[in-house]
């Protein structure tokens, strides 16, 4: 039996024509490895279509999941407006607490959009702001520089405890994203979050495979007398790639942070939700695709194997059984895998228990083969029972 510490899934996924996931000039990004160019997919676009997915195994169709808003306007759109909408307060002390809930949420840039940055808050924080903005400015109602100040003031040394208390007693409070994938606050220290699921950057496992795509529109309205031209042409890059993909689950911090307990006593705490997520997120990496111009490439894969390791010691990456460039195959992916895997088996022996789903013929070590319906439902039972046998 193995406890279920850590949780590594490893995935392998083939896109032909495809534009995944885009840099700063519009070209799909790129990372040297192994003295070879490989296609990228960045970690940031992944948990993007993980946590935005909306099919069965959505995140949020878990029970009781709070969900989470990223945007540098909560305060306007989703605090301050709602209040604005209902009537009855003045317009100067609205925006009076308006202007202190973004300093104090957001920093000392948070007066203007511009200087904001997008942050993550979990749809009780955002409840439990429009309720303590609604008292401020019920309380002082005709006295907008009283409101500001008692807008400060709950952000404040004296006040913050408060927040924090708030933060402490709620459950998942920064909402099911931010449990996840954590999340960093500039302005409050004490509401930071550390990950508990850690992305790495998915590359091809081969060199780069890309060409340029040259397009045209026609003119529908254009008749024949006139110039026979393209009216507009342009050109845009597609890839095609075997992508590597590598997740860890720090179990201990992911049900920490589902139940607010301390780290070190998981094996002791509810671990029901915490199973919920990781067979969600299992089916999630497995079969949705991240992706732009998703109009003109369709650009949707299931993974075609995903191994699983359930067990206590420090993860490590399985990225160097792709250091020399293979075929493009998935065969060949999987057996240059396999006998990586097999190399440090034999360096440092065999100590997770492990599960695959594949595609391919394929002989992992020490790793039964399952449906991934089945390997969904063992990984969860695993962190459920807190072993893996």
């Amino acid at each position: 039996m193995s406890v279920s510490r850590f949780l590594q899934i490893h995935s392998l996924h083939s896109y032909p024509a495809a534009l995944l996931n885009r840099d700063d000039s519009g070209l799909a990004k790129r990372m040297p490895f192994g003295g070879a160019v490989r296609t990228r997919i960045s970690s940031q676009c992944l948990k993007r279509h993980w946590r935005t997915a909306d099919d069965d195994y959505a995140i949020h169709n878990i029970p009781n999941a709070a969900k989470a808003i990223r945007s540098r306007n909560v305060v306007d759109r989703e605090v301050i407006q709602p209040l604005r909408e209902g009537g009855g307060i003045d317009e100067e002390v609205l925006s009076a607490v308006e202007e202190a809930f973004n300093v104090g949420v957001y920093g000392s840039s948070g007066t203007s959009e511009s200087g904001r940055q997008p942050l993550l808050l979990g749809l009780p924080e955002v409840a439990y702001l429009r309720e303590k903005a609604d008292a401020i400015c019920r309380a002082h109602a005709q006295d907008a520089k009283a409101a500001g100040q008692s807008a400060k003031d709950l952000f404040g040394k004296e006040e913050r405890g408060n927040f924090k208390a708030f933060r402490e007693e709620t459950a998942l409070p920064g909402g099911l994203e931010s449990a996840l994938f954590g999340r960093m606050v500039t302005s409050d220290p004490a509401a930071n979050i550390d990950a508990a699921v850690h992305v790495a950057h998915a590359f091809t496992v081969h060199r780069e495979e890309s060409e340029s795509d040259y397009f045209s529109v026609v003119d529908d309205l254009q008749g024949d007398d006139e110039d026979a031209g393209a009216a507009h042409i342009g050109d845009t890059e597609l890839t095609a790639g075997l992508f590597y993909g590598y997740v860890v689950v720090d179990v201990p911090g992911l049900i920490s942070n589902l139940q607010g307990c301390e780290a070190e006593a998981w094996q002791s705490a509810d671990r029901a939700m915490g199973a919920q997520v990781v067979e969600h997120l299992i089916h999630l990496i497995a079969t949705v695709s991240p992706g732009a111009k998703v109009g003109s490439t369709a650009p949707y894969s299931y993974a075609d194997l995903m191994l699983i390791e359930i067990g206590t010691r420090q993860p490590r990456s399985l990225a160097n059984a792709f250091r020399c460039p293979s075929p493009a195959q998935t065969d060949d992916a999987a057996a240059a895998l396999a006998g990586y895997l097999t190399q440090l088996d034999n360096a440092y022996g065999v100590r997770e228990a492990r599960r695959v789903m594949s595609v391919a013929d394929c002989d992992i070590p020490n790793a039964d083969r399952l449906c991934l319906d089945d390997l969904a439902s063992w990984t969860a039972d695993a962190i459920r029972s807190g072993e893996a046998a």
